[in-house]
This record gives structure tokens, sequence and C-alpha cells, in this order.
């Protein structure tokens, strides 16, 4: 099972659900059945859910047969076979999109013009799950697209350079897309199709623009999850084509 955990236990109360609605002032605004199902709990109508200790979880045994690294390794292992100086610099990425974008940026200019960390052709890995901080009325789109748009403005103009952000489930925040595929020209073409990436970065909104300007990852269920995946492709000088991102649809 993949997230909900189902067979573990749950230290949380009913009364600790209630303190978050009190510590918000939630309860006015709470659907009656909700409000309804949480007071019963609380006043002891309804049971809680099973804690450590319970003899029902005597026979549940997690074992961990993927995670980031393992699927950032495989990437690490591919991307050496196409013939790039491949490195995993991280699978701990947190923070807000738009803040990592320009690291990452940052280290793909690193890369063109001091050839540091791995000399081009280069691919830099990194793994993790970032955050958006919305706003009052959001656009489309997910944690990776948004992190993929802001990249494509850190790099807009230079050469020879991609960025890939993506959720490994193949869905990234409300949308079919599973992220971003960016590059120098990103922006160009955008603004070729009437659009101003800026905008559609402060508005949230990445999803539209990088399926307007083909660079919206789509890649369907992937019927894994181990959090997010980004990639930093630094081309030789002599050979500057954006890197084709094969995903495959198949578990693990």
């Amino acid at each position: 099972m993949i997230a909900s955990g189902p067979t573990v236990p749950d230290p949380s109360t009913w009364h600790d659900a209630w303190a978050v609605v009190k510590k918000y002032d939630l309860a006015p605004r709470l659907p009656e059945r909700v409000w309804t199902r949480l007071q019963a709990g609380v006043h002891g109508a309804l049971p809680d859910t099973p804690k450590p200790g319970d003899p029902v979880f005597a026979n549940a045994h997690i074992v961990i047969v993927g995670d980031n690294r393992v699927a950032a390794a495989a990437a690490h292992q591919r991307a050496a076979e196409l013939g790039y100086h491949s490195l995993i610099l991280t699978t701990f990425v947190e923070g807000e999109a738009r803040e990592v974008a320009r690291v990452v940026a940052a280290l793909a200019k690193e890369v063109r013009s001091s050839g540091q960390p791995v000399t081009p052709p280069a691919c830099l890995i990194l793994g993790g799950e970032t955050t958006v901080t919305l706003d009052a009325q959001p656009g489309h789109g997910g944690r990776n697209q948004e992190l993929a748009l802001a990249a494509a403005l850190a790099l807009a103009g230079l050469p020879g350079v991609s960025i890939a952000a993506l959720a490994t489930d193949g869905s990234d925040g409300p949308t079919d897309g599973a992220g971003g595929l960016v590059d120098g020209e990103t922006v160009a073409r955008g603004r070729a199709a009437g659009l101003d990436a800026g905008l559609a970065l402060r508005r949230h909104d990445a999803y539209p623009y990088l399926r307007a300007t083909g660079d919206l990852l789509l890649t369907g269920p992937t019927q894994t999850n181990v959090n997010d995946l980004m990639f930093v492709w630094v081309e030789s000088i002599d050979s500057q084509e954006r890197p084709i991102l094969a995903v495959s649809g198949a578990p693990g």
C-alpha cells in the first residue's frame, strides 16, 4: 500500500482533530455531517482508530521495497548509459517550488560556466518534494510544473540546458500532467504563443503554459509513488539538443 496507512497504528484521537477545529475557528464552516461525526467521536459515541500497541497489528509488517533514492539511482545508471556524466546531488529536496527552481537553474549555469560538479554532457539528479503556497484564486498546475516554469524563467536564453521536474506517480497536483521539461527557449516559445511566463508563474498557472509550449510531461499513472525527481541536463558545446525523456508506465 502506498500512503493512507491502513495497517499502521494511528496515535491521533478525535480530541486532537477537534483541537485543530478550535484552533483555526473552523466549526462555523464545517459541513453539518462532519461536525456531527467529530462531536460523536469526541463524546465517545464512535471508537478511535487503533493505537500503537493494539494487538491487531501483531502480524503487520512494513517493508520498504522502493524509495526516492532507488528511483534516482536507476535514473543515474540510465543517464550514464546514454553518455552523460551523471551525479545524484541529493534525495532530500524540499522548500517552495519556485525557490528550489532558482537553485536548480543555478546548478545548470555552474556546469555550463565551470564544468562543476561534473563536465558536460552532464546530468544532475535531485529528489524530494517541494511545496507551492497558493493564493486565494490559484490557477491550474502542480509543484513540479511550477518548478519547471520558474526554472524556465531563470534559464531564458541559455542554450544547451534542459531541466525536468516530475512526480514519480505521473500525477502532479490536481492535474493529469507528471511535471514539466523546459529549456532556454521555453519562455520564447510562450511569448511567440502570446503567453507571459512571469504572469503564469505568479498565478500558479503553469499547466496551460507548459501545455501550450510543448513542455508539459504526460506519462499517465506509473503505478508507483516515491516522491519527485528533478533532472538538470547540460549538453556539450558541440551538441545542444534537447534530451529525450522516456518515462515508463510500468510498475516500479
